[in-house]
């Protein structure tokens, strides 16, 4: 396997300017770095940083406290983790977030955010304790064209870049 990655913590002014609750100090010591469950697992768990609980219909926009950095020529892409989506309809509003290389550098510390829906049609309450697994991230190589001139520097995320 290559070792293309790393995850941190952004700084703890970064995480309060997205984390709206109370006791941030104490949610943001308790962040975990994503991580694989097992050796043959592709993708990275997320881990909420804090308790969520989502009725039918219900959306929450996440905070991680986490960033990567990742080597050029790689991206990580983000989804729900598998049993939340089946059991839940849990979805990613963007249906599948993707992390540039270059998003470390942004002016917000490349500061990972998920915007989740509980889109059950059975009217199911979902709860995700902190701490729990609710995210996954799999790092994915990736090609340009051979013509390929993009010269842009990017300065934050959610279609900074157009």
């Amino acid at each position: 396997m290559k070792r293309i990655a790393k995850f941190e913590k952004v700084s703890f002014g970064q995480f309060t300017q997205g984390y709206t609750g109370t006791d941030a100090e104490s949610v943001y010591a308790a962040i975990a770095l994503p991580k694989r469950a097992t050796s043959g697992s592709a993708g990275y768990d997320f881990f909420a940083p804090f308790d969520i609980e989502l009725k039918a219909g219900e959306t929450a926009k996440i905070p991680t406290g986490v960033r990567v950095r990742i080597e050029d020529g790689w991206v990580l892409s983000l989804y729900p983790r598998s049993g939340l989506g089946f059991k839940f309809r849990l979805q990613l509003d963007n249906t599948v977030g993707i992390i540039d290389s270059d998003y470390y550098f942004s002016d917000n510390e490349g500061h990972i955010f998920a915007k989740i829906t509980n889109d059950s049609k059975e009217g199911k309450t979902v709860s995700i304790p902190a701490g729990t697994g609710f995210m996954q991230g799999i790092f994915t190589e990736y090609g340009i064209t051979e013509d390929d001139d993009a010269d842009g520097i990017r300065n934050g995320g959610f279609g900074s870049t157009t």
